[in-house]
């Protein structure tokens, strides 16, 4: 008499990644984006909710009855009820086991410079911040959420970013994977107030004529004929122009098969008010004209005309 069958493995289905909850946790230094965060993240179709119990989180996950459960994002940090890194670590791990759910970690951080001038200018309070200075209470959590920070799957440093960049970067990284029509922006800047954080390309105006230096044009921008006039003259222009138009005609169409949502081309000169400001705007007609739909941003149209950043006249 032959041996009994032995018996058969487990074949419940494994739930394809499609198919998976998506769960998304938000923590970092208090000041560094949390809220901003979360708001772009339930503008995006996720179900946000901040300070929520971490301990209970296992008991919301998979709680609705029929169909994928929306994405999920929880933020949590010091303040949050039971805020135990260490055993948030564990707790984790074992969510992270299911097959039915893809748990992402995202920090946010933040220099500590940075994080004592945005509170002192919203005139906040530090959550852990008793008597002494906000510069302790800072050290102080971002000791306690060192763990954190070295296990989280994604760190976004927010030192540099201003409330637009860590929008645009939230949107980036955690928008809808479906296949849509890519973002393209066309930007102006001045390097002596600062590079952007979140640019793909950027290319340096800073070759041509500046008509800062001519008291005629100073006052002026980009946007006033009479300085794209000056610009155009410059024998440089024209040919460069050129290249870069034909530079980006070729790379634009790569990132967009790339899956990519947002593209940043980002235009540069000493101020950023003239020769870069009349650069971006030519280049985006130009992309138009070529069926790209781009919008245009001016970081420091607004900004005062100063001899003393421009350098030496020429």
């Amino acid at each position: 008499m032959s041996a009994d069958p032995p018996p058969m493995p487990d074949e419940s289905p494994v739930a394809a990644p499609s198919e998976r909850q998506n769960i998304l946790l938000v923590t970092g230094l208090s000041g560094a984006g949390k809220t901003t965060a979360l708001r772009v993240l339930e503008d995006l179709g996720w179900e946000a909710i901040d300070n929520f119990p971490i301990r209970l989180l296992d008991r919301m996950i998979g709680s609705e009855a029929g169909g994928k459960a929306p994405p999920l994002a929880i933020g949590f940090d010091c303040r949050t009820r039971g805020f135990q890194p260490n055993a948030i670590i564990d707790q984790v791990k074992e969510l992270s086991a299911r097959d039915d759910l893809l748990v992402t970690t995202l920090f946010l951080d933040c220099n500590g410079r940075e994080l004592e001038r945005r509170f002192n200018e919203t005139r906040r309070r530090h959550p852990m911040a008793q008597q002494g200075p906000v510069a302790h209470a800072i050290a102080a959590e971002r000791e306690l959420l060192a763990p954190l920070r070295r296990w989280a799957d994604a760190v976004i440093d927010t030192s540099d970013y201003s409330s637009n960049d860590l929008q645009q970067a939230i949107r980036e990284r955690f928008g809808d994977t479906a296949p849509r029509e890519m973002e393209l922006i066309v930007s102006s800047f001045g390097f002596a107030r600062g590079m952007p954080p979140l640019a793909d390309l950027v290319f340096d105006m800073r070759f041509l004529a500046n008509p800062h230096w001519e008291p005629e044009l100073k006052e002026q921008t980009g946007q006033d004929a009479p300085v794209g006039e000056y610009i155009r003259k410059d024998e440089a222009f024209a040919p460069a122009f050129a290249q870069i138009r034909e530079l980006l005609l070729t790379l634009l169409p790569r990132y967009a098969a790339q899956g990519r949502s947002y593209v940043n081309v980002a235009f540069g000169c000493t101020g950023g008010r003239h020769r870069s400001v009349f650069t971006a705007e030519q280049m985006a007609g130009a992309l138009r004209d070529h069926g790209f739909s781009p919008t245009v941003l001016h970081r420091n149209l607004g900004s005062r005309a100063a001899d003393t950043i421009e350098g030496p006249q020429a």
